[in-house]
């Protein structure tokens, strides 16, 4: 038999698809696609939240024509959404998770917050309360609920997979 003609031997790495450096085959590929998708899905949901709030601004910043408003809370709200997005894209490291799910948390309580709960305008921030859902609301504080759910996984799997990969280097050293 020569070489091309040998069936191939089917090792633990090569059956599967491969792992790395000797964890079950497959586990490191399954994980970082994991990840990947997590960080995807979190930054959609920030981004609906995001241009939901943005074409709801002008509509709210009608009631309050001079000082912060309602519509300019909805624009710094659509900001920060955009980049927190972008930073759990790019990076995906625990802070991120963690600043992606606190933005979208923020943004949650304060749809829930102002829809239940008739709070005055304090100082330049206006009073907000609208005590109806409708579907852009409902979309919004949805796709939300979805990124703080993603976001805190995200948080608690990128740890334990740091920490994971911290363990192995030490014990290869040793």
């Amino acid at each position: 038999m020569t070489s091309q003609e040998r069936p191939l031997k089917k090792t633990r790495r090569g059956a599967a698809g491969g792992g790395a450096h000797g964890t079950r085959s497959g586990a490191v590929p399954v994980n970082r696609w994991l990840m990947l998708a997590l960080r995807v899905l979190i930054a959609v949901a920030l981004v609906v939240s995001a241009v939901i709030h943005f074409q709801l601004a002008p509509g709210f910043q009608q009631a309050y024509s001079s000082g912060v408003g309602g519509g300019t809370m909805f624009r710094l709200q659509g900001v920060v959404a955009i980049l927190a997005g972008l930073y759990v894209l790019v990076r995906g490291t625990p802070r991120s998770y963690l600043v992606a799910g606190l933005v979208a948390l923020a943004s949650l309580a304060a749809v829930l917050v102002y829809r239940y709960i008739q709070i005055p305008t304090i100082g330049p921030i206006p009073s907000m309360y609208e005590p109806v859902w409708y579907p852009s609301k409902t979309l919004t504080a949805v796709a939300e609920a979805i990124a703080v759910a993603l976001a805190f996984a995200g948080y608690a799997l990128s740890r334990k997979r740091r920490s994971e990969s911290k363990r192995r280097s030490e014990s290869s050293v040793s």
